[in-house]
C-alpha cells in the first residue's frame, strides 16, 4: 500500500482539541508556502471562533468534531467569496452549500476555497488566473484538475478533507496524483444545491480524505435528499459495507489498456491487479471499447454545452474574462445544434444499453485512475491533448451513472503512487469503499459480515434486534440476520423518552470516551432496504457505524437534540441487558 507522507487521517485530527486542530492546519498551511492553492484562505481568528464554540458545546453529535476542511471553489460558503478561478464571476455567497452546511453541523470547520481549474474545465490543474497550485508528492508534476486545490490540502496535510466537484474525473485525477482518497459519489447522492454547475446532469460533489474510511464518513454526513435540487435522489447510504471473500472485477483487455507510452504506469497497474485478486478479486477480461467510445463521447459531444449554459452571460459579455484554454473549449458549443444533441443522446443510450449486461455480470470495474502522469511543462506545451489522455478510465462514469473511488495501491518504478480506481452501478458507493479499504488494509474480510450481489446491509441496535417488538419490520421484508457482533468502542448508549416502543439512540463519542454496544447486521435487498430506511424517523437516522473490526455499515444512529432528555444507559453495553435490568 502506498502511503502518502503528509496526507493526515482523521485519528491525527481527532487527537487533538478543536482549536488545536486549527492553529495545526495553519501551521501546516504557511510551512508549505504555496499561494495558489487556496483561492481565499479564511482569517485563522475566525475559524478559531469557530473552534471555540465548538468546544464549549462539545463533541456529542458531531462525528467531524474540530476537523479542519477545504471547499473547492466553486461550491458556496457563506460569507466567503466563490469565484470558480474567475475573477470577473465572483459574488459573495450569501448561505452555504447544502452539503457544506451538513459537514459543518456534524462539527467540520471550513478553512478556505481552493483553487481549481477555470469553471471545473479540466483534468490537469493549470487552467487558473489565480496559478498552479503545487503537487504535494513532486513539484514539477500537474496538481490533477479540475480540483487542484482541494487534493493538494489533502496531500498537504493541511486538511483533514476536502470537497471537490466530479463531473470526468476532477475528484479521482487529482486524488491520483497526489497519492490521497478521491471518493466520485453516485450522482444525485450529494446535493448540488450552492454548487456553480459545470455540466448539469453531469456534476457531483466529491470527497478527497487520506484514507477511505474518512472519505466515506464525510460522504455519509453530507447525504441527504435535497428537494431543491432536481438531480437529488434517494439512494443507500454511503459509508463502508462489507464485501464477500470474492468478488468480480472487470478490467480491459490487454490490447485495450492505454497507458500513452508511460511504462511505469502500465507496470504499476499490473501490480495492482495482482494485489487486488490476493484479496479476493476475480479478474474478468472484458471489452473495454464500448467504455472508451462513452468516454470520447463527453470531449466530442454536445456536453460542453452544459458549460457555455452555466458561463453564458460571462462569456457573451466579457470573453476575455476567460482563460483562453476555457474559452476555447467552452465556445466550441456554439457550433453544437440542437440535432447534434439528440443525436449523441440517441448513441448514449445505444451505448448504455450495450453495456448494461456487462456490468450487471460484476460486482465492479478496476481502471487506472491515471493512464500517464505529466509534468507542468508538459501540459502547458500540449493542453488539450493531455488533459484528454488523462479522462481515459474516468469520462464514462458520470455519464453512465456509476459511482467511483480512486484508492493508492502501489508504488511506480519512479516512486509516484499507483492507484486503482473502482467503478460500480449507482447506489454501489459502500460495496466500493469496502474493496477500496480492504486494498487499503492488505487484508481479506474474516468476520463473516458481508453482503451478497443484490444485497445492503444495515446495523440495528435496540427495538429492530431479534424478537424485540420491531424486528417484524426487517423479517417482513425477508431479510437475513447477518452477524451479531459489536461496535467499535466509540459509542455511548441512551435510553430515548417517550418512544413506543421503547428505543434507544446510538451517539458516537469522541476517541477513548466511548464503550462497544451490541449490534446486529441484517441484509435486505435494495427495494427492501429502500422501504425500510424511509419508514426510520426523527430522532433516529440511518447513518455510519463503525464495528469492532473497522469496517463501517449503514445503521440506527440518534441526533444529538434526542439525547438532551435520554437517559445514559452505556454502561450495559447492549439494550437487551437494560430491558432486562428494567423488567
Amino acid at each position: 500500500m502506498y502511503s502518502q507522507k503528509t496526507a493526515k487521517s482523521f485519528e491525527f485530527w481527532q487527537a487533538m482539541s478543536p482549536r488545536e486542530a486549527i492553529a495545526h492546519a495553519f501551521r501546516a498551511h504557511k510551512a508549505y508556502d504555496d499561494p495558489a492553492m487556496f483561492i481565499t484562505l479564511r482569517d485563522e481568528t475566525d475559524c478559531m471562533a469557530i473552534a471555540e464554540r465548538l468546544e464549549a458545546e462539545g463533541p456529542e453529535g458531531k462525528p467531524l468534531y474540530g476537523l479542519p476542511f477545504a471547499v473547492k471553489d466553486n461550491i458556496d460558503v457563506a460569507g466567503l467569496p466563490t469565484t470558480a478561478a474567475c475573477p470577473e464571476a465572483e459574488y459573495i455567497a450569501e448561505v452555504s452549500a447544502f452539503a457544506v452546511t451538513r459537514l459543518e453541523q456534524a462539527g467540520a470547520i471550513c478553512i478556505g476555497k481552493t483553487n481549481l481549474d477555470q469553471f471545473a474545465t479540466g483534468l490537469v490543474g493549470v487552467r487558473s488566473p489565480y496559478g498552479v497550485p503545487r503537487n504535494s508528492i513532486r513539484e514539477d508534476l500537474i496538481p490533477g484538475g479540475s480540483s487542484s486545490g482541494s487534493a493538494v490540502a489533502v496531500g498537504a496535510g493541511i486538511a483533514a478533507f476536502s470537497l471537490g466537484t466530479d463531473t470526468a474525473g476532477s475528484g479521482r485525477i487529482p486524488a491520483g496524483l497526489n497519492g490521497i482518497v478521491g471518493l466520485k459519489p453516485s450522482l444525485g447522492m450529494l446535493s448540488a444545491t450552492g454548487m456553480m454547475p459545470a455540466c448539469r446532469t453531469l456534476d457531483t460533489i466529491s470527497i478527497f480524505a487520506a484514507r477511505t474510511a474518512d472519505a466515506a464518513l464525510a460522504t455519509s454526513l453530507a447525504q441527504a435528499y435535497d428537494s431543491a435540487d432536481f438531480m437529488s435522489r434517494r439512494l443507500p447510504m454511503a459509508g463502508i459495507a462489507p464485501v464477500g471473500k470474492t468478488f468480480t472485477v472487470g478490467v480491459p483487455l490487454p490490447g485495450q489498456r492505454l497507458f500513452f507510452g508511460d511504462a511505469a504506469a502500465q507496470k504499476a497497474y499490473e501490480a495492482d491487479l495482482a494485489t487486488l485478486a490476493a484479496l479476493g478479486g476475480e479478474i474478468k477480461e472484458i471489452d473495454f471499447q464500448p467504455f472508451h467510445a462513452v468516454a470520447r463521447l463527453l470531449y466530442e459531444g454536445p456536453w460542453v454545452a452544459e458549460r457555455y449554459h452555466a458561463v453564458r452571460a460571462l462569456i457573451e459579455s466579457n470573453p476575455s474574462a476567460l482563460h483562453p484554454v476555457t474559452h476555447k473549449i467552452i465556445s466550441g458549443a456554439t457550433r453544437i445544434t440542437a440535432v447534434d444533441t439528440f443525436d449523441a443522446i440517441y448513441k448514449l443510450a445505444e451505448m448504455k444499453r450495450k453495456v448494461a449486461p456487462v456490468i450487471e455480470q460484476l460486482d465492479c470495474f478496476a481502471v487506472p485512475t491515471l493512464p500517464a502522469a505529466y509534468t507542468v511543462a508538459e501540459v502547458e506545451a500540449d493542453p488539450v491533448q493531455l488533459n484528454s489522455n488523462l479522462g481515459t478510465y474516468t469520462n464514462f462514469v458520470n455519464l453512465l451513472d456509476m459511482a467511483a473511488i480512486s484508492v493508492p495501491v502501489g508504488e511506480r518504478s519512479d516512486g509516484l503512487p499507483s492507484s486503482l480506481t473502482l467503478i460500480g452501478s449507482a447506489g454501489s458507493d459502500a460495496f466500493l469503499a469496502g474493496i477500496a479499504q480492504r486494498l487499503e488494509s492488505g487484508e481479506s474480510d474474516t468476520t463473516g459480515i458481508a453482503a451478497r450481489p443484490g444485497e445492503l446491509l444495515v446495523c440495528v441496535v435496540g427495538a429492530h434486534l431479534s424478537g424485540m417488538p420491531l424486528n417484524p419490520e426487517l423479517t417482513d421484508r425477508n431479510a437475513r440476520l447477518v452477524a451479531t457482533t459489536r461496535t467499535a468502542p466509540d459509542y455511548a448508549l441512551y435510553a430515548l423518552s417517550d418512544t413506543v416502543p421503547p428505543k434507544p439512540g446510538l451517539v458516537r463519542v469522541a476517541a477513548g470516551k466511548g464503550v462497544s454496544i451490541e449490534v446486529e447486521v441484517w441484509a435486505l435487498d435494495t427495494a427492501g432496504f429502500g422501504s425500510f430506511v424511509d419508514g426510520v424517523s426523527a430522532p433516529l437516522g440511518i447513518g455510519t457505524v463503525r464495528l469492532e473490526n473497522g469496517t463501517q455499515v449503514n445503521g440506527f444512529i440518534a441526533e444529538g437534540i434526542a439525547i438532551e432528555a435520554a437517559t445514559d444507559i452505556s454502561s450495559f453495553k447492549s439494550w437487551r441487558s437494560y430491558i432486562a435490568s428494567s423488567s
